[in-house]
């Protein structure tokens, strides 16, 4: 006959090692959520240039188009180089 023994998912350590490990995860705690923190705004901010990189390109297209089918009258121009 087989004796079953109740399972345990932390190997046994005793109250000091665990005293200890969790006052070294409170002490790293703060340096693991700035990186995270970090690394989210780096991949919204990836994602947010992947997304409006199309529009602008299609701006600066159409952009270029109306100067050379339409392009601004001599005094329009004077306006633009006082700037």
């Amino acid at each position: 006959m087989t004796t079953l023994t109740p399972y345990s998912p932390y190997p046994p350590y005793s109250i000091t090692e665990m005293n200890r490990l969790r006052d070294q995860a409170h002490a790293e705690a703060p340096l693991l959520r700035a990186q995270a923190i970090g690394d989210f705004w780096r991949g919204a901010d990836q994602l947010l240039r992947s997304a409006t990189f199309p529009a602008g390109r299609a701006a600066r297209r159409l952009a270029a188009r109306l100067r050379r089918r339409h392009p601004a009258p001599p005094c329009a121009n004077r306006v633009e180089a006082l700037r």
